[in-house]
């Protein structure tokens, strides 16, 4: 489970990376749909927070297990305060990986094992309103740029698009080879792109060419999550592990030392997505992680020294 913040929304998103070639070649939307989970800003709602998660589950027997496939294809908007169902939005042929909102807008994107994109608006109809082909595997990536007009995506085929979000026109592509992407996130105000993967490293992208502009020291195990600092200053990335071997996120400078500031040690499986939590809500600056030990944990940004724990049974992968 991914628990990440942004400007204005919170969301909470599942991700899984499977080892999937699945042939290339855009084609039309397809006429069949299925399902995933999504909470994003409704109308209804005073404030502009929301939640966005996947679902699914093995089942046992052959109907709920042909149920529970249809759900993890399909993106669900809540409204976040009654819980409520607002909208679904079927188009994927296969499970959907991300969900990726554009700031103060009702369009957001999807991402899927179907190695498509699609664009969709909450105010719109159900159908979606682009679709970005061009991968040549299960899309783990999705980040948009500050200004909205720019959709980075990242695959386990080893490579970054850049796409044009008015036209749906891939405008840039790089491939670095053994790069199998697990996550991205555009860096507010800056024309970066952050990137991690499983060679356990951790990638700095210029959006301008679409040029790694840095590689950050390599960790020892696969980095699968990154979020950055609302100013743009710092970041964080997440470890897998198990056993409490590995298991501990990253706080990084983004400035001129380019270099790891504090971890955040405590977690005993991996850890699937951190934040930065407002300043409201602490006298301190704090982070957020989130791990498949079913632990949410709260720490000082600075000193790491871990807050607060709140464990949520069942709730891991």
């Amino acid at each position: 489970m991914n628990y990440f913040l942004k400007d204005n929304y919170k969301s909470l998103n599942t991700a899984s990376h499977y080892d999937d070639p699945i042939d290339s070649g855009a084609r039309p939307l397809p006429a069949t749909t299925r399902h995933a989970v999504s909470q994003v800003p409704t109308e209804t709602s005073s404030s502009s927070q929301g939640f966005v998660s996947l679902l699914g589950r093995d089942g046992e027997t052959a109907k709920q297990t042909q149920i529970q496939h249809l759900q993890i294809q399909t993106v669900v908007a809540y409204n976040w305060k009654t819980g409520k169902v607002v909208k679904r939005f079927r188009g994927h042929e296969r499970e959907i990986t991300k969900v990726a909102c554009i700031h103060k807008s009702s369009q957001f994107f999807s991402a899927s094992r179907d190695r498509t994109v699609l664009m969709w608006d909450l105010h719109a109809s159900s159908q979606a309103r682009q679709q970005f082909s061009g991968h040549a595997m299960v899309v783990t990536g999705l980040a948009v740029s500050p200004d909205s007009t720019q959709l980075c995506t990242g695959s386990r085929d080893n490579t970054l698009l850049l796409w044009d979000v008015g036209t749906g026109r891939c405008v840039e592509r790089a491939e670095v080879s053994r790069n199998l992407v697990t996550h991205l996130c555009w860096v507010p105000r800056e024309p970066y792109t952050l990137q991690t993967s499983e060679d356990k490293t951790i990638r700095l992208w210029d959006s301008r060419g679409l040029q790694v502009a840095h590689m950050f020291p390599a960790k020892q195990h696969i980095q699968t999550h990154c979020e950055a600092s609302e100013d743009g200053h710092r970041f964080m990335s997440c470890s897998s592990g198990f056993g409490g071997e590995g298991c501990e996120a990253t706080l990084w400078d983004l400035r001129q030392s380019r270099s790891s500031v504090c971890e955040y040690v405590g977690h005993l499986q991996t850890v699937a997505s951190c934040a930065f939590l407002p300043r409201s809500v602490a006298l301190m600056p704090v982070v957020a992680t989130s791990s498949h030990d079913c632990k949410v944990k709260i720490w000082d940004q600075d000193s790491g020294a871990c807050l607060f724990t709140l464990s949520l049974d069942g709730s891991g992968p």
